[in-house]
């Protein structure tokens, strides 16, 4: 079997070990050759009685690690592999539960609980750890959004504020239009990627192409932002990312998007409309803006680091803001290449100030999580300031 390593791609996908054509593991990654190379290196033994058990291993490539995760699910429910149930019951594991409802909220289940759901809400299952699932959901909300609020409930819920919720709380989307959502959201966990992507591909060119390039590093449970807590301890706990959002100087808005050991806390998000309108053509002035203003909240708490969505003139701005205020944390600049339409893999410049070597060298080497505080301030800002437009 060490042999057949060497014809896997370090792709992303889910790969099973099998025995006398049965399968009795099934697992996802994001590197399909390095983790399976892994197995024949292990020392627990666990994994060598599997392994030494299995006569064959095999893969499927999968276009993102998002849809490794959703493949994963359904192969493990479709098979019953024994070493992904062995030492487990079905109180262990979780599932997306979509409710057949006008103006459903998708929610996760446990294991214990899903039966009563089974008969009148669609579920998807079983996923082995609530934090990938909660993951892949939020991920997947990005492009398919979908509210957690009530009906017309006569105000906007904060997640209609940042861009997650199409707004069912304020009537902004018809019953016909979320169902649309709900019906790709249901087509992604099902697995039917093809069928999703050939339709969308006709149909919403934008969500087509969000689904193709999803940054879903997160999800894989070894990589850096899974081991941020163990690499940085308590160093760096809290990110705070700052971006600001204009066009031609109309509705300028900022944003802060807020990670917490590496992980997105969207509870923590704020907003601002630039109040100084003399300085509407003017980033750095508004820059300078919501950042007096947001530490003017000593009841937020206090970043570890500080990230700003620029270059060398951005961060000196946002230096001298929290000088003044005798805050000496890390302030990074970071700015993409060829701008937002470019992919992560095009490459980030980063700026640093008040920043010890060693934590330096840890921030350069988990570039992903900075990558995602930057897309979400921006996300968010962009997200309102259009929203701003409308009104």
């Amino acid at each position: 079997m060490k042999s057949i390593t060497k014809k896997i791609p370090n792709k992303p996908g889910i790969y099973w070990f099998s025995k006398k054509g049965e399968k009795i593991y099934v697992g996802k990654a994001g590197l399909l050759k390095k983790r399976i190379a892994s197995y024949f290196r292990t020392k627990d033994p666990r994994i060598f009685e599997m392994v030494g058990e299995a006569d064959n291993v095999s893969f499927k490539k999968a276009g993102s690690v998002l849809e490794a995760v959703i493949l994963e699910a359904n192969a493990i429910k479709k098979y019953l592999p024994k070493y992904n149930i062995k030492e487990k019951d079905n109180r262990s594991f979780v599932y997306l539960v979509i409710p057949k409802e006008d103006f459903p909220r998708p929610f996760i289940a446990r294991g214990r609980e899903v039966e009563k759901y089974a008969s009148k809400n669609n579920v998807f299952g079983p996923y082995q750890s609530y934090r990938i699932l909660k993951i892949a959901l939020n991920l997947a909300r990005k492009i398919f959004p979908f509210g957690m609020c009530r009906p017309n409930q006569g105000k906007p819920c904060f997640d209609y504020q940042i861009g997650l919720c199409p707004g069912i709380c304020v009537g902004a989307i018809s019953k016909k239009d979320y169902q649309k959502n709900i019906k790709n959201l249901t087509l992604l966990f099902k697995g039917e990627h093809k069928r999703l992507f050939k339709k969308l591909k006709k149909t919403d060119p934008k969500a087509f192409y969000a689904l193709k390039h999803v940054q879903d590093v997160a999800l894989i449970s070894n990589s850096k932002i899974g081991n941020w807590k163990l690499k940085i301890g308590n160093s760096v706990q809290r990110i705070e990312g700052f971006d600001i959002s204009h066009l031609h100087g109309s509705e300028p808005v900022g944003a802060m998007s807020v990670f917490i050991n590496g992980e997105a806390d969207n509870s923590k998000y704020r907003l601002f409309k630039i109040r100084n309108m003399e300085n509407k053509f003017d980033d750095m002035a508004m820059l300078s803006e919501i950042l007096e203003r947001r530490f003017n909240h000593d009841e937020w708490g206090k970043p570890d680091v500080v990230l700003i969505d620029g270059g060398r003139n951005q961060i000196t701005a946002a230096k001298n803001v929290l000088a003044k205020r005798n805050i000496f944390v890390p302030v990074i600049g970071i700015v993409k290449i060829l701008g937002h339409s470019g992919s992560a893999a095009e490459g980030d410049k980063l700026y640093f100030q008040n920043t010890k070597p060693s934590v330096k060298k840890i921030l350069l080497t988990s570039r992903q999580v900075l990558q995602q505080v930057r897309n979400e301030a921006h996300r968010f800002a962009i997200s309102f300031q259009r929203r701003k437009r409308k009104i």
